[in-house]
């Protein structure tokens, strides 16, 4: 791993070729590795200059430039920004792009902790960062319509609440732990909403609430000539249309998101359950049969998966688990007999466990109950959505075990596995052009991800690397389902414009024309790249 000093000795473009080939991972954007043109001392002091008061320029040699160029997932550290410009209004925003575009830099936007999977929140040109665009404000609605689910009672459209570029899921929290206030966000307390929502939003209440997108009432963004719109129904609504679903970076750069918000009273059914490998195929089965059920109540949320940890094979196969987790808008009684018959499978000792799990919380406690960091240091994944005809068949699910127990290791305790998100409800009564978000009929999100430490060493990548294609192809043998899910995206990923898009690309790449014809913003897996 490269430190500061190799960076300010090779360079910017110096640092990314020597850590790339140390990492053996590939870069993570097409303008990874140039600038337009070298930038003057004095542009990047009239860049200073037109910051307001609260911003900040850093460059290399600053101290508080390292820990902000640095992404969540370390895969793509090594890609450095020539500048980070710390953001607090839209003005400054604007500003940025209007000078990056001057000077020929590429800026790209990151708005929680750089967390994208496949490192487009990195740039070797000019950083946006906007963790001090924290703001958050809401406002009440009259005459609310008020339903009761089981022990909770819903307020259904109470208000408007409007959140900074900044803010992240675990932000939010604090709403409806303390007011009631409820949006629905990711399960990852450190992902930015800008991230989640512009390329879906998928957590454990989208089935009764709809995706985070699908609550999203008005947006502010940035264009690359640096005027500033509002993109909602009225205004726009081509725009609007094109950010619920299109992904981040494509458009503009946004500076705040309007959204509805329900409002709770009284508790939700929480459980979570798990087995040994042994059980993989029972459990599987059951909860597949649950979910497609279930495909219709918004009330039930699962997430199932398989995986491990570990560094020796022992310690591998014996940390092989099988594991279910999700909440109810319904009583536990109501819970239990949708459970019930992964509530018979495994030993006595994880049956006992498991019913002991399903209980009755609040929804603020629900949400710290489900919440799960995405991996850390460093990891690869590659993903597929599922419709529910292309769920998992014994030999699928047998495969993936098999295969899960080979796992290379690592010194990452988050190990390797895959999840499958349940889809349905509120998600699949909107229809798949209605918004960007394409992915309407579906079942699941499924996940597969391996994971490694940033002190392993390159054989141990290059290892786990090789196995996340190994277990991936051993889990879809006739080739992976079409579509994949555009906030777990996947820089190798074949035919990308049709898997995260599907029949709303054309469309897409026609509000991309109009409101970014030259390109500005751009990635390998941009919308008219």
């Amino acid at each position: 791993m490269l430190d500061r000093r190799d960076v300010l000795r090779l360079g910017t473009a110096g640092a990314l070729a020597a850590a790339a080939s140390a990492a053996a991972t590939p870069t993570a954007t097409a303008t990874a590795t140039a600038t337009a043109r070298d930038v003057s001392g004095a542009e990047w002091r009239a860049l200073a200059r037109a910051l307001s008061p609260g911003a900040s320029l850093y460059r290399p040699w600053d101290r508080a430039y390292w820990p902000l160029s640095v992404p969540f997932n370390h895969r793509y550290e090594a890609i450095r920004p020539a500048g980070i410009v710390t953001c607090v209004t839209t003005a400054d925003v604007a500003a940025a792009i209007r000078w990056a575009g001057a000077v020929g830099m590429p800026a790209v936007p990151r708005s929680g902790l750089g967390h994208n999977y496949a490192g487009y929140s990195t740039t070797t040109g000019l950083l946006l960062n906007m963790s001090r665009m924290k703001a958050i404000s809401s406002t009440k609605r009259p005459g609310v319509r008020v339903r009761r689910y089981g022990p909770i009672q819903v307020g259904h459209d109470a208000g408007t609440v409007t959140v900074g570029a900044g803010v992240t899921n675990g932000d939010v929290h604090p709403l409806l732990e303390d007011e009631g206030m409820f949006v629905p966000t990711g399960r990852c307390p450190s992902v930015g909403v800008a991230g989640l929502v512009l390329g879906g939003g998928i957590g454990f209440s989208d089935k009764m609430f709809g995706m985070t997108c699908d609550r999203l009432l008005s947006t502010t963004v940035v264009l690359a000539d640096g005027s500033v719109v509002e993109a909602s129904e009225g205004s726009h609504p081509d725009l609007f249309w094109a950010v619920r679903g299109g992904a981040g970076n494509n458009f503009g750069v946004h500076t705040s998101f309007t959204f509805g918000y329900d409002q709770f009273a009284g508790n939700v059914s929480f459980y979570s359950f798990t087995w040994t490998i042994d059980s993989v195929q029972p459990v599987m089965a059951a909860m597949q049969q649950i979910a497609t059920e279930t495909l219709g109540d918004k009330r039930f949320h699962c997430r199932l998966g398989i995986g491990t940890a570990g560094q020796r094979r022992r310690e591998i196969e014996d940390n092989a688990n099988v594991n279910v987790i999700g909440q109810h808008y319904g009583s536990v009684g109501d819970l239990l007999g949708i459970l019930d018959p992964l509530l018979r499978i495994g030993t006595p000792g994880e049956r006992a466990s498991n019913a002991k799990s399903v209980r009755e919380v609040t929804p603020g406690r629900a949400s710290e109950l489900l919440s799960q960091t995405t991996p850390k240091d460093r990891f690869a994944a590659k993903c597929a959505i599922l419709a529910p005809g292309d769920l998992l068949d014994a030999d699928q699910v047998q495969a993936a075990a098999e295969t899960l127990k080979t796992w290379p290791g690592s010194a990452n305790p988050d190990g390797a596995g895959f999840a499958m998100f349940g889809l349905g409800g509120r998600i699949n009564e909107i229809a798949p052009d209605a918004t960007a978000f394409v992915h309407r009929r579906a079942a699941f999100i499924l996940n597969a991800e391996t994971t490694w430490a940033d002190r392993d060493p390159r054989s141990v990548v290059r290892a786990n690397l090789g196995w996340l294609d190994e277990f991936y192809d051993a889990i879809f043998p006739f080739g992976p389902p079409r579509h994949s899910y555009q906030n777990f995206p996947d820089p190798q990923l074949d035919d990308w414009r049709t898997a995260y898009y599907g029949q709303n690309y054309d469309r897409l790449v026609t509000v991309k024309q109009d409101y970014d014809p030259a390109g500005f913003f751009s990635y390998p897996q941009a919308i008219g790249s």
